[in-house]
């Protein structure tokens, strides 16, 4: 059983080399995303005042307290939805902040992919899960394989 060989599933970190391009490109990318979430806080308020706008307009009485209560769990639900919203795109603002504050030629951490690898007994499993791919504009610059 000394030649047996596994077959293993590893993640792989993927770095970036800081250029102009991978800078625009992150830039537009979270641009893009802040714009998305946007148009989902808008789209949030909309939704939510026309919901409330129906539940009056469907009930006899407006001031009934069942209907304030379905108005106020409905308004709960809107302000949970618009802080996620809100948390979101904080981050992303701070991401872009941290993106324009890159050197170039930087290395940063991009992400992680995964890929599968052989591994036998005597291997060094720690080496053979570390495994990295570094890029330059989208480019394999180098392979770190464990």
């Amino acid at each position: 059983m000394a030649d047996a060989t596994l077959t293993i599933k590893r993640s792989i970190t993927v770095r970036a080399v800081v250029t102009p391009r991978w800078k625009e490109d992150a830039e537009r990318e979270l641009s893009n995303a802040i714009a998305n979430v946007d148009g989902q806080l808008s789209q949030l308020e909309l939704e939510g005042q026309r919901l409330i706008d129906e539940i009056r307009h469907q009930s006899a009485n407006p001031l009934d307290p069942r209907v304030q209560e379905q108005v106020g769990s409905l308004q709960e639900q809107v302000a949970s939805k618009r802080a996620e919203l809100d948390e979101q795109k904080r981050q992303m603002l701070e991401q872009q902040r941290q993106v324009r504050e890159l050197e170039m030629e930087q290395i940063v951490e991009q992400g992680q992919i995964e890929s599968i690898c052989q591994v036998q007994v005597g291997d060094n499993l720690v080496e053979k899960l570390q495994a990295a791919v570094l890029v330059r504009d989208g480019l394999i610059e180098a392979i770190e394989a464990g």
